[in-house]
């Protein structure tokens, strides 16, 4: 059996809590199965930037990683020509395809999702159905979804541009057949994170802090206890906060993790070709790729572009979105 990497803080999957949670999802309703009959009438390149394509510069063989990820080798890989978003997709934009479609994500499917336990009320934090044991800043919240991500008690109606969290792999596929739209791979997103840069850090260069801006949102402080804020965000940024990379692409290093189009194997860049690589071997777990507002250097160093992460396609935290994608055809 593939031996699989360790669980990093930004990680609490549908499988991890005691035997009490729910793991079947009740039965949804009908407009969930009808739901791929309904397509968005806006043209799936709007919005989007064309990225040229071409070689680059994948993974790292940095001291900074993490191998049991698969962070390495570094190596020579192509992709072809292709359209993403500069954003991650926010509240508003998964509000309309809820709206559209009556979409039910599997956070309300199953009843409760991962909630980062500094931002359940104590009304909240006294219905707490299961904390896992591996990762007990994640408290499994009855009632929490996209539109209510710290519990029933929550709202969205000041986060109208942040990104959309507690959507599984599977919700962000849903939303993607409805836009016409689909996930990047593991190497198209590494590709547009690095904004044009050869073996840097993050999108930005090799300082995390140049001339002591804070360029992307992660944890300050002692994690998982004390937050100083001093990006200005203890939760979700909007998606445009911060300075976009080279390729004009905002906050492609923390904030939210992003799903991608790939299974993920820490053999990764051993099992994929160098010409478009992306591994489709069900594995049971699907990468994510950018790190978000929980990582710390003290305990999750992966905001950097090359780091890597995972969890099960059917799994949805507070700290886990998506961007999308679309092929250029020349």
């Amino acid at each position: 059996m593939e031996q699989q990497p360790k669980k990093a803080c930004c990680a609490a999957g549908r499988n991890d809590g005691p035997a009490g949670l729910n793991r079947e999802p009740t039965s949804p309703p009908a407009p969930v199965a009808q739901q791929n009959d309904t397509k968005s009438s806006r043209d799936p390149k709007d919005g989007l930037v064309r990225l040229s394509g071409g070689e680059f510069i994948m993974g790292t063989d940095s001291r900074e990683g993490f191998p049991a990820d698969g962070e390495g080798p570094e190596r020579v890989v192509r992709v072809d020509p292709f359209y993403i978003a500069p954003y991650a997709v926010t509240n508003a934009q998964f509000q309309q395809f809820v709206e559209e479609t009556g979409y039910v994500t599997e956070a309300e499917q199953f009843g409760w999702t991962y909630v980062f336990h500094l931002f359940v009320s104590e009304e909240t934090k006294r219905q707490v159905v299961s904390v896992p044991q591996a990762t007990p800043w994640w408290y499994a919240v009855n009632g929490a979804y996209w539109a209510k991500p710290e519990g029933l008690d929550s709202d969205i109606g000041d986060r109208m541009n942040h990104p959309v969290v507690h959507v599984s792999w599977n919700d962000a596929e849903a939303y993607c057949r409805w836009s016409g739209q689909r996930l990047p791979t593991e190497a198209e997103w590494e590709y547009a994170a690095r904004g044009g840069l050869e073996r840097k850090t993050y999108p930005w260069g090799d300082l995390l802090k140049p001339d002591g801006e804070h360029r992307c949102n992660i944890w300050q402080g002692k994690f998982p206890v004390k937050n100083n804020a001093s990006d200005g965000y203890e939760g979700t940024a909007p998606v445009d906060a911060y300075k976009p990379n080279g390729y004009g692409l905002y906050n492609m290093a923390g904030n939210v993790w992003e799903w991608c189009a790939d299974w993920f194997t820490p053999a990764y860049h051993r099992a994929t070709p160098n010409a478009n690589p992306r591994f489709e071997q069900p594995t049971g777990i699907r990468s994510m790729r950018g790190g978000s507002y929980l990582c710390h250097r003290s305990y999750c160093n992966r905001y950097r572009v090359a780091a890597r992460s995972s969890n099960t396609p059917d799994s949805s935290t507070g700290n886990a979105g998506f961007r999308v994608a679309f092929s250029a055809i020349d």
